[in-house]
């Protein structure tokens, strides 16, 4: 499958084979395609949550408008972007360092220019830094959609959610963002796909220009 064929053969599907389970290196190589995203400095600020539990499923949905996919989906993955992500001291960032210095690419001596560099970036206000984490985490996240597909899977991501709940239910740092839930999993053979809704243009999207 070439990747314009993955582009319109993804869709957001709504209802999910409650009979078909996702295997667990299937799902593994999802998240390991998509971890190939961009992101600023690969500083990668992003996490999952794996909810496969039926009961851990149930409490979601709760908070999550009540959304039918929640539960009927084999697995929904809570979607987090670590906001400290740029902080000297998070443990990503320090291993980005040292793999930075291992390969060359940074020396030792430039460790105050590069922990400058980020906070001038990511941590000059709140707002940057969630811009920061979230952004990233989208690049991530629309990895997963792709990557699902490109594996033959379906998936629906979710925005209807009561973010702080989710964050409280789930003992999730105030650290993290929680940008989208998704679910994941294999559409209802049943169930009828609406037709793909329209896109913008080219002559849209840039203005004519």
């Amino acid at each position: 499958m070439n990747f314009d064929e993955i582009t319109r053969t993804r869709r957001a599907v709504n209802f999910f084979d409650q009979n078909r389970e996702v295997p667990r290196e299937l799902l593994d190589r999802m998240i390991e395609l998509a971890a190939r995203a961009p992101s600023s400095f690969n500083l990668q600020p992003w996490r999952l949550m794996v909810l496969r539990d039926a009961e851990e499923k149930a409490r979601l949905r709760k908070l999550a408008w009540d959304q039918p996919k929640v539960t009927e989906a084999p697995v929904v993955l809570i979607v987090m972007a670590d906001k400290t992500g740029w902080q000297a001291g998070n443990p990503t960032l320090e291993k980005n360092w040292t793999e930075m210095v291992r390969s060359g690419a940074m020396e030792e001596a430039q460790r105050d220019w590069f922990l400058d560099a980020a906070k001038s970036l990511y941590g000059r206000s709140p707002e940057a830094s969630l811009a920061f984490a979230v952004k990233n985490a989208a690049f991530f996240a629309m990895g997963l959609m792709y990557a699902a597909t490109s594996l033959g899977l379906d998936t629906h991501p979710m925005d209807g959610f009561d973010h702080e709940g989710v964050r409280k239910a789930f003992d999730i740092s105030g650290d993290d963002w929680v940008p989208l839930l998704l679910a994941v999993g294999y559409r209802d053979p049943r169930a009828e796909t609406a037709p793909p809704k329209w896109r913008k243009s080219v002559a849209e999207i840039t203005g004519g220009g």
